[in-house]
């Protein structure tokens, strides 16, 4: 079952003569977790903003074509309905981060939206368990480190018990470990809890393995949609100019001097293990 499904989307910022993203028709399927790439200034967080409804009730502009998030019509129903079923963590934490308690922050969204004092309580703590950060319930945001403060974002938006996330570079302010755990943890909410994903991210060497589809995008239009082994190892991907996993990379050069790998790794661990078995042979 389709939880995202677009047609022909296609939107124009307010005074932009260009489009932004242009005849986008895709869907998304109920559980999946989607990472969704391409260069810089392509569209993907446009994209983002038409999955919540920013676009079209915040950012005005121009939309043409059809967009149905969880069986809502994204343009007839305005955004406080849609926050319910969609959450996004934007780039930066800090633009999410206002209040004078991790708790506090987390509650915000609940409280908006007329939740009992109770099943706030029980919802702000439970997120804040399931992202590993109840001990810091306490602290202001602003003292927290950057992967802190990331938590406390999804955290924000798990609390709701949104069926979509969608974040959009939720690692670019962290280093790679940091962002490794982010992305694990996100993993976990896929697998664990059943919540669809979708994950704009141009660290491909740390996500590729978690993903059960790859969207690539260029120049506001969808260019690549698909498996991530097949996706990954076409010669398209490479010449869009996303960054191919080393590991994948690795692959191509051992398949061209003749060592048949038979399929694709997404990541170092199924690169090793894959060699330990050629070599025994």
């Amino acid at each position: 079952m389709a939880i995202i499904e677009t047609e022909k989307l296609t939107y124009t910022y307010p005074g932009a003569e260009k489009t932004s993203i242009e005849n986008i028709s895709i869907k998304i399927e109920e559980g999946e977790f989607v990472l969704l790439t391409g260069p810089s200034g392509c569209g993907k967080t446009t994209l983002c903003r038409c999955f919540n409804g920013l676009i079209p009730h915040f950012y005005e502009g121009k939309l043409e074509g059809k967009i149905q998030v969880v069986g809502l019509d994204v343009v007839k129903h305005p955004i406080h309905e849609l926050a319910k079923h969609v959450g996004l963590v934007f780039q930066n934490p800090e633009n999410q981060l206002f209040a004078l308690s991790v708790e506090k922050d987390v509650a915000f969204g609940l409280e908006n939206l007329g939740i009992p004092r109770k099943e706030i309580r029980q919802r702000v703590d439970w997120a804040l368990k399931t992202t590993d950060i109840y001990h810091l319930r306490e602290r202001p945001p602003y003292e927290l480190s950057g992967g802190q403060q990331q938590r406390v974002a999804i955290a924000s938006v798990l609390a709701m018990q949104p069926e979509v996330m969608v974040l959009d570079e939720p690692t670019s302010f962290l280093d790679p470990l940091g962002a490794k755990r982010i992305f694990e943890d996100i993993h976990k909410l896929n697998k664990e809890l059943g919540i669809t994903i979708i994950l704009v991210e141009h660290r491909l060497d740390l996500t590729a393995k978690y993903a059960n589809r790859i969207i690539i995008m260029d120049n506001g239009k969808v260019i690549l949609n698909g498996k991530p082994r097949e996706i990954l190892d076409s010669e398209k991907a490479r010449l869009i100019g996303i960054g191919i996993p080393k590991v994948t990379r690795l692959y191509q050069f051992l398949n061209g001097k003749g060592m048949r790998l038979n399929y694709v790794p997404l990541s170092s661990e199924e690169m090793a293990k894959k060699l330990k078995e050629v070599f025994k042979q």
